[in-house]
């Protein structure tokens, strides 16, 4: 294994990877860090190709030392779809969709779970504990159970319900909540905080490992270009772990030097009823206010105060990339558009990425030519009540 340690970004202290770890003494998430230089000099980029089609085949840049306890079931390399229709409708030529929805859980959460969990095993964590808006818990709860970890997972009570149900098949403590996902945090807070060390908790960034599982979706990305960069990657943004994990990604393929120094502009993705990272962003500031009364039919990324945000903005500023928030209502009416043009049902955080797109190509952000890769981070079928069927006749027998 290549792991050597964990750094805090803000403060800059080194952690032992060797233990569980959350967050820093001064607040921040932890990040993983390898050696690099030796990676680069044992690895070849040609050599993946040559590996199974799982996250997996990046195992030199991965946290688990042991293949024994890697847990499993077959996440990661998901397709890379062009979506030409679409594309020319919104003047996007070369326009990418990464579609995270055929991930063994139905979402992109599946490779923060695989490696967070087989992480967790190797380091002799028992049980977990998480608050979650719905897909990760249900990624976290199921792989916890081909573990054999145990997992408490609470939920705001609005959440998918399909999310719900993959959690209790699973076999997890399901807790619902009676708020937003800042209420389930409190919940497992004091859980955790009760356990005297008996529960680890495995929340957003705060431990090290789920980030890990998620920055592949950047090495998919580049390999599946024929190791080149897109000129832009459109990522809905709400803990923004996805979108921290393609930049550091995309920082360590060029430190290998399997890519060039220009990276790709990073757009976030927010809704116009909860968008803390773009009103930092347009503001200038360096920490996300938390943002009151949130609602957005895209759940996924309904969260008021994400504890990345410090992160987040600097992946945007670093990247030249920028921040946007979009409407609900034009969040469905892309979903519909796209789906009768290119015949695949989006999640609504993957359908405000098509909005975000459309936006910033008409107001010449997004230029002409470029090429612009859209994540689409679950299964349309997971969220059956974005499509309005009210109005479809039913025939006589």
């Amino acid at each position: 294994m290549y792991l050597t340690h964990l750094e805090c970004p803000r403060c800059g202290r080194e952690h032992d990877a060797g233990v569980p770890q959350n967050l820093c003494d001064c607040g921040s998430p932890l990040l993983a860090r390898y050696d690099l230089a030796t990676i680069a000099g044992v690895l070849q980029p040609e050599r993946f190709g040559l590996r199974p089609a799982t996250l997996w085949r990046y195992r030199e840049l991965l946290p688990v030392a042991d293949p024994g306890h890697v847990t499993t079931l077959g996440e990661g390399w998901t397709p890379m779809l062009r979506a030409p229709a679409y594309g020319a409708r919104i003047g996007v030529d070369e326009l990418l969709v990464k579609d995270e929805g055929l991930t063994p859980t139905g979402s992109f959460k599946a490779r923060g779970a695989a490696v967070g969990v087989s992480r967790a095993r190797e380091l002799g964590i028992r049980r977990i504990a998480m608050p979650t808006n719905g897909n990760a818990g249900a990624a976290w709860a199921t792989y916890a159970a081909r573990a054999g970890i145990d997992a408490t997972i609470a939920m705001p009570v609005d959440a998918p319900t399909i999310c719900r149900r993959e959690c209790v098949a699973a076999g997890a403590d399901l807790r619902l909540v009676d708020g937003l996902i800042g209420d389930a945090g409190r919940q497992v807070a004091a859980l955790v905080a009760a356990s005297g060390g008996a529960i680890f908790d495995a929340g957003t960034l705060r431990e090290p490992y789920r980030l890990e599982g998620k920055k592949t979706m950047g090495y998919e990305i580049v390999e599946q270009l024929g190791w080149q960069v897109p000129d832009v990657i459109v990522y809905p943004t709400g803990g923004g772990v996805g979108l921290i994990g393609i930049h550091k990604a995309l920082g360590e393929l060029r430190e290998l030097g399997w890519i060039e120094d220009r990276l790709p502009r990073l757009v976030a993705v927010q809704s116009t009823g909860c968008a803390p990272i773009v009103r930092a962003f347009a503001a200038g500031e360096d920490r996300a206010r938390p943002w009151s009364h949130a609602h957005t039919v895209a759940f996924g990324i309904t969260v008021p105060a994400p504890l990345g945000d410090e992160l987040i903005l600097s992946a945007l500023r670093a990247s030249a990339g920028t921040a946007i928030a979009v409407d609900d209502a034009e969040i469905l009416a892309d979903l519909r558009d796209f789906a009768g043009c290119e015949g695949l049902l989006l999640c609504p955080e993957g359908a405000a990425c098509l909005t975000a797109a459309r936006k910033l190509r008409a107001g010449g952000w997004i230029r002409a030519g470029e090429r612009v890769v859209v994540l689409n981070t679950g299964a349309g079928v997971k969220y059956p009540d974005t499509v309005d069927v009210s109005g479809v006749p039913v025939l006589p027998s």
